[in-house]
């Protein structure tokens, strides 16, 4: 017949656990109380405004459900949630595919590779007003802009870029897609040098066409890169916001105001914060979303190393 043992009293479990993992918890407390105060605290804030009535001045006001009702009527964010799907479709694809170009071309072995890949990632470390400053230039809507005379060689009239509706948004993405491609180079490149060296040699050993080998065994082997760089830059694309604001104030027409754009504007310049975070809240939904079937439907069996 066998006793059964009685566990010792919660006091003295805990001190042993503290004693052999004091250090741990030591390192831990401080991150866990900035997580908490700097975090979740605002997160439950922002939550809590959202049924509230507050522009900073005087007390918040209940108004129960009235602001998330307000938002089902906003034609103006509804215009500015298609802005940023718009933008992703124009940003996401082609950072994803310039990022991967340019890491083929540092791993290629190339003369220089380490300049290159210097140059290729310049535009990541650059501060993003200056290089917003010089894309202005190029896409000035006037024959003085760069882009239009060049266009002017070929015959093309003068496009107005930046002050066209139907241009402007495009202009932004490309923008961005400057800017964040060498990140996701850098991306690339760590995946191609983890990629076993032998499966191209028996590939060549077989004849297989340069494309073959990139086609059959690079691309599917970066799958994981092609998983990560996906919802990096889906989640960047819905929070674009400095190079609407630094190039187009959300015009023209407000062709430019993406969701962070029109949620600053609610809860700076009209200081109408409890909208503010129904819309902060509206982008987290919108996200979290994107990112689940992004995960279900495209990150299955992506740890493949």
């Amino acid at each position: 017949m066998t006793t059964k043992t009685s566990k010792p009293p919660l006091s003295i479990r805990l001190k042993k656990e503290w004693n052999r993992n004091a250090i741990v918890y030591l390192v831990l407390i401080p991150v866990l109380i900035h997580f908490a105060v700097f975090q979740v605290y605002p997160f439950l804030l922002s939550f809590y405004l959202t049924f509230m009535d507050w522009k900073i001045i005087g007390d918040p006001v209940f108004v129960g459900l009235e602001n998330w009702k307000y938002f089902l009527s906003d034609s103006l964010a509804w215009k500015a949630i298609w802005n940023t799907v718009k933008f992703s479709l124009y940003y996401i694809a082609p950072t994803m595919a310039l990022g991967l170009i340019l890491a083929l071309i540092i791993n290629s072995g190339v003369r220089g590779a380490r300049f290159f890949k210097g140059v290729f990632f310049l535009p990541v470390v650059t501060s993003f007003v200056i290089i917003a400053g010089i894309w202005g230039w190029l896409f000035r809507g006037t024959e003085e802009g760069m882009i239009n005379f060049i266009l002017s060689f070929i015959g093309i009239e003068p496009q107005l870029f930046l002050a066209n509706s139907s241009q402007a948004l495009a202009v932004l993405a490309g923008l961005s897609v400057f800017k964040v491609a060498g990140s996701t180079m850098i991306y690339y490149f760590a995946g191609l040098q983890s990629i076993d060296k032998n499966l191209y040699e028996a590939a060549q050993m077989d004849g297989a066409s340069t494309f073959r080998i990139f086609w059959t065994i690079t691309f599917p082997l970066l799958k994981p890169i092609h998983f990560y760089v996906l919802i990096t830059t889906t989640i960047g694309s819905f929070q674009i916001f400095d190079s609407a604001y630094l190039l187009t104030g959300g015009g023209p027409n407000y062709a430019t105001t993406t969701i962070v754009y029109y949620l600053y504007q609610q809860g700076f310049n009209s200081l109408n914060l409890s909208y503010a975070a129904v819309l902060s809240y509206v982008l987290f939904f919108i996200i979290l979303a994107i990112s689940l079937v992004q995960r279900k439907y495209l990150g299955k069996d992506s740890n493949i190393y």
